[in-house]
């Protein structure tokens, strides 16, 4: 550890961690072995940040939100391991009029100047490139990717395996697999590229196109879209995914 850093003594520092210059760890900040935190990094607690965790200088991961409702209570982030964590990354706590806790899973790469807001989670080996910004109580599925400039609206769902166009403005939830553009965003078809990347078969992709259909092209529900899918989930375990991120929208799903 530099000596130029802040180390609060009420900090669990993990085995093997760089910390660098001008880095302040405040008091509830829990880090596990492996970190590499950065000059100029601001953490605060309670915080429980993970194994193997990168956070470059300039950012403040675990500050208390913004939200006029926080008055102060004890919430919490807690981060996976194995992030990367680029500049200017602001990451807040939850709010005790959600879940209390903001959470980041592992493998994720979160780019420059990305904002993640109170009581949002964000899943595995997801990719948020520079400037994205997840308001308050956002989820984003695991293997998602959210192009630079990504706008997520409040209480917004972004589907597993989705991807999101630069500068998409996200006001209703996008269903796994989906590619979405736009502000307000739209959606355009599935995302095949990384699909075939991630190891799903041609058949399933195939399947999981034809799901898009259902949903997109055949003037449906989303209640008539989900009764039209049940069939092909029987068939295709991963149309699955896609159903249930339907059936779990409550802001009603991006068209």
């Amino acid at each position: 550890m530099d000596p130029r850093s802040i180390i609060d003594p009420e900090a669990i520092i993990g085995a093997n961690c760089k910390i660098g210059p001008w880095t302040i760890v405040g008091p509830q900040v829990e880090l596990g072995e492996g970190c590499d935190i950065r000059s100029h990094v601001v953490l605060k607690g309670p915080s429980r940040i993970g194994t193997n965790n990168t956070i470059y200088q300039f950012s403040s991961v675990g500050e208390d939100t913004p939200d006029l409702k926080y008055n102060g209570e004890p919430t919490e982030l807690i981060v996976g391991d194995n992030n990367i964590i680029r500049e200017c990354v602001t990451i807040h706590r939850g709010t005790i009029q959600d879940q209390g806790k903001t959470i980041v899973g592992s493998h994720n790469l979160i780019m420059a100047y990305v904002h993640i807001g109170h009581d949002s989670i964000v899943g595995d080996h997801c990719i948020l490139v520079n400037n994205t910004a997840l308001a308050g109580h956002v989820v984003v599925g695991d293997w998602a990717i959210l192009s630079g400039y990504t706008l997520v609206h409040q209480f917004c769902q972004v589907g597993a395996h989705s991807f999101t166009g630069y500068g998409s403005g996200i006001s209703k939830d996008v269903p796994a697999y989906v590619t979405v553009s736009g502000s307000p965003a739209e959606a355009k078809t599935i995302n095949a590229e990384g699909l075939r990347r991630r190891g799903f078969s041609s058949e399933a992709i195939t399947a999981i196109r034809k799901a898009y259909k259902i949903i997109y092209r055949q003037g449906l529900t989303v209640a008539e879209a989900v009764e039209k899918l049940k069939p092909l989930v029987d068939e295709f375990s991963e149309v699955d995914l896609l159903l249930k991120s339907l059936t779990e929208s409550t802001r009603g799903i991006t068209r």
